[in-house]
């Protein structure tokens, strides 16, 4: 269907100018005379790809979004009029213009899930392709509510690891804080009690030069620590070095485990809405995958889906791969003999998430003595600096 800017005349001979869509010139014409107006001229507009930026919109506001639809359409309301009321809810000014956009696509004839393929990086495609197959099936208001349920879940998840986070993020900035101010306040005060430079151990010795340069050259470890973030920042980018840290990430002993358990909770729960939406299985297989965002589980599950594609069973073919745990594929196997997968994949995940959030304490849990250990040890390594300093300035008074 396009898009017509037309100039016409209505009974009166009044000039109007203004929009249409329609499929062709002859379907706009007497789309206007219904309207009891006659085209004068008409151009056809070329519409392009609204790219939406940086404006992405995050788990908790698909999911408001999703619920918000979800009842109102079995409230009865149209989805246009549903759009709407969106619009007139939201605050933010760029998430509203965003909105505001796909309430005219949706308006002027698009479909839902091409008005949001329109607003290119504000939607992720597992949401997209689950709208489209809510209007395929003619289900929306089912697909909203699990779009809704799987993106709470989500946000819930996405929030118990930035708690777990904070405490060894603070417990690290402190411990910094501690070392710099060991290095650029303690160590000088002591330097003075060496009676004789050349009978200072090399060990301190090694430790008063980098405070020294600490407390004058400060700049110069203040630029290498923010060229070493752009750095890491930059290699994140790169495919290789990307790839080789997330197989580096899935195979940490202990913690690669616990790792696992997360990318297992989250790729139950996004299969799980995907089945029961009415995608095709290896369609399913490809977006759940990518809501894990790591490279190394995209490039094995590449076999798993050709697997799929030539019949072979998801649950051997998962199996082969080594990254989900055994129970997780027994599980799958269960529904694929019963017929229940959609149901067995739902419950899956909900057991699952129990395992994630015991995966992300222990990973905190783990985290902490690590953090605690490094910094005994810089303790320990000025203290045995410092100890002949203090042995010296004690043997002097007696």
């Amino acid at each position: 269907m396009a898009i017509y800017r037309y100039t016409a005349t209505d009974i009166n001979g009044k000039t109007i100018h203004g929009r249409e869509s329609a499929d062709d010139k002859n379907a706009l014409i007497q789309k206007l005379r219904d309207k009891g107006i006659f085209c004068t001229s008409f151009t056809e507009e070329v519409e392009k790809t609204k790219d939406s930026g940086k404006v992405k919109f995050k788990t908790k506001d698909l999911s408001f979004m999703s619920r918000q639809i979800s009842t109102m359409l079995n409230a009865g309301i149209s989805l246009v009029k549903a759009l709407s009321i969106l619009v007139s809810q939201q605050e933010d000014k760029k998430k509203k213009a965003i909105l505001s956009e796909i309430y005219d696509d949706v308006q002027r004839g698009k479909s839902f899930s091409e008005a949001l393929q329109a607003q290119t990086g504000a939607f992720p495609e597992l949401f997209v392709g689950m709208v489209a197959a809510g209007e395929s099936s003619g289900n929306l208001d089912m697909i909203m509510n699990r779009l809704s349920t799987h993106y709470d879940k989500e946000n819930k998840t996405n929030n118990k690891i930035k708690s777990a986070m904070s405490y060894p993020a603070v417990l690290g900035i402190i411990m910094l804080v501690i070392v710099v101010a060991l290095f650029a306040f303690v160590m000088p005060s002591f330097a003075s009690m060496f009676t004789d430079p050349d009978k200072i151990p090399i060990f301190t010795k090694i430790l008063l030069a980098f405070s020294d340069s600490l407390v004058n050259y400060w700049y110069i470890y203040l630029a290498a620590a923010i060229a070493l973030v752009l750095i890491i920042r930059i290699l994140k980018k790169v495919p290789s070095v990307k790839f080789w840290w997330d197989k580096t990430k899935v195979r940490i002993p202990k913690a690669g485990k616990l790792i696992c358990t997360i990318y297992t909770a989250r790729f139950a729960h996004t299969m799980s809405s995907l089945f029961a939406s009415g995608m095709q299985m290896v369609e399913c297989i490809q977006k759940s995958v990518q809501t894990l965002g790591n490279s190394y589980i995209n490039k094995e599950f590449e076999s798993v889906i050709e697997s799929v594609k030539q019949g072979d069973s998801l649950s051997a073919s998962i199996g082969r791969t080594g990254i989900f745990d055994g129970v997780f594929t027994s599980v799958i196997f269960v529904g694929e003999e019963s017929g229940t997968l959609d149901d067995i994949l739902e419950k899956t995940a909900d057991y699952y998430d129990d395992e994630s959030d015991t995966a992300i304490d222990k990973l905190t849990a783990m985290l902490q003595p690590a953090m605690i250990l490094v910094m005994g040890v810089l303790v320990l390594m000025i203290l045995l600096a410092v100890y002949p300093a203090m042995y010296e300035a004690m043997g002097s008074v007696g």
